[in-house]
């Protein structure tokens, strides 16, 4: 689980997109920014969670907020996972875990009695000079739009 906080600045990061194209934090500044990491595309949460998102996605830009989600998937499976959803923001590939490792979502888990090291579902909400105002780890794959303009 994440040791950031609200109040901390959010690490820099140099990941990727789902075309390649390489995306840091510093492109967003000045801007408001959801990162959402989530364990695997094409999965039902993840899809849940990423539709909603997609699904209210005007009303999170109305807000003043640019996404993005994160996940450990290949730049190839990003992208049939956009096309398949036309999900209208960009995926990163984090495919080396670093991004997940400098905010604290990779880790150990435990599923249906089973240990593993994966992906815990978070999102954070980060202002305009790259502080973070807030942290979701109960993310509510269905509501999430929800949960962050409620925030």
């Amino acid at each position: 689980m994440t040791n950031l906080k609200p109040g901390d600045k959010a690490p820099d990061f140099n990941i990727p997109n789902q075309d390649g194209t390489p995306t840091s934090l510093k492109d967003f500044k000045g801007k408001k920014l959801v990162l959402f990491f989530y364990p695997k595309d094409n999965t039902p949460g993840c899809t849940a969670e990423a539709c909603d998102l997609r699904d209210n996605y005007e009303a999170l830009q109305a807000a003043g907020y640019s996404l993005l989600g994160i996940s450990p998937d290949s730049e190839k499976k990003h992208q049939n996972f956009i096309k398949k959803f036309d999900l209208p923001f960009p995926l990163l590939a984090d495919t080396e875990q670093e991004m997940l490792q400098a905010y604290g979502c990779w880790g150990d888990k435990k599923f249906m009695g089973k240990e593993y090291i994966g992906v815990h579902r978070t999102t954070f909400l980060i202002d305009e000079k790259g502080k973070i105002e807030e942290v979701i780890t109960k993310v509510k794959t269905k509501e999430h739009a929800a949960q962050i303009l409620g925030a």
